[in-house]
């Protein structure tokens, strides 16, 4: 992807690499229904399993980060194929350059990126936790931007409140997505709000690379409070509408799949418990933390809201 400022981080070993990553200063602007702000501070020196975690943010807990084989080769992509493990050898020659990203919508300024428009982006290292719906997790090291910064460049109207996301489809390249059992192309949803928090991620790489094919390349889109259906991967359409915007596993199955997707304990899956998860690469498991640990960050976007029905 042609990222000169990560050649460093490219030939250093993922067990070594976060004890030499800078993170970079970031001001904070919590959208239209939380207004704070802040600096990140740098985190250089700390051993890789405690580094600050999730979001290089003061008083989070300390978590061991998933090694760079663990993130990379246990994946969901339905497009490639429904087999978690079989998705980086479906995708290794996965074609994402050249690369365009639009935004248009309720918005004066409708653009189209390439992927040197968003290397322009002022990029941020970010650990996040990161938990599916199946009951999985990891934790795991993120490079890129704010949506914020983004959204910001074509000034969404008055009129807008939520940010609907498209992924690439390519049948030619995912010869297996007649088979994911799901409506594609693959498209998702936030309010403004969330899509305007500082914790929402448009990723380009993860350890210093460039994103894997696999995991999402060349950009997509990470929301830590969320479960990970909700990060959709390989974006190439982002559009800003009044009314909410349909979402693929909403539309395949809305009892078991809500808008939100809010990471919540205590409520279930209509299949399974959410009150626990298994972190990829240990034994055993842990209970689940409302709004994944984040609840201090996000917990205001949904004042007054009943959680359980909008799930």
């Amino acid at each position: 992807m042609g990222e000169k400022d990560i050649k460093p981080g490219e030939i250093t070993p993922e067990e070594t690499y976060l004890n030499r990553a800078t993170f970079l200063k970031a001001s904070i602007w919590a959208g239209t229904t939380l207004a704070t702000a802040g600096i990140y501070k740098f985190f250089a020196g700390l051993p890789a399993a405690e580094t600050n975690s999730p979001a290089n943010a003061a008083g989070s807990d300390r978590e061991k980060t998933n090694s760079l084989f663990e993130i990379t080769h246990y994946n969901n992509y339905y497009e490639f194929s429904t087999d978690k493990a079989r998705v980086a050898e479906k995708a290794k020659d996965f074609v994402t350059t050249p690369w365009q990203v639009s935004v248009g919508g309720l918005v004066p300024k409708p653009r189209t990126f390439d992927l040197g428009d968003l290397m322009k982006f002022a990029h941020e290292e970010r650990i996040y936790r990161f938990r599916c719906v199946e009951g999985w997790s990891m934790v795991i090291p993120w490079r890129g931007f704010p949506l914020k910064q983004l959204l910001d460049k074509v000034e969404p109207t008055s009129r807008a409140r939520y940010v609907a996301f498209e992924t690439y489809l390519d049948t030619k390249q995912m010869p297996d997505a007649g088979d994911a059992g799901i409506e594609l192309p693959y498209v998702e949803g936030l309010t403004l709000a969330e899509a305007y928090h500082p914790l929402t991620l448009l990723a380009t790489g993860l350890y210093g690379k460039p994103l894997p094919n696999q995991n999402g390349a060349p950009v997509r889109l990470v929301v830590p409070w969320k479960y990970g259906f909700k990060s959709i991967k390989s974006v190439v359409k982002i559009t800003l509408t009044e009314n909410e915007p349909p979402t693929t596993w909403n539309k395949a199955n809305p009892r078991e799949y809500g808008f939100y997707s809010n990471v919540n304990p205590a409520v279930d899956h209509p299949r399974w418990s959410q009150g626990f998860e298994r972190r990829i690469g240990e034994s055993g498991t842990r209970p689940t933390l409302p709004f994944n640990g984040y609840g201090d960050q996000v917990a205001q976007l949904y004042a007054g809201m009943d959680l359980r029905k909008f799930f």
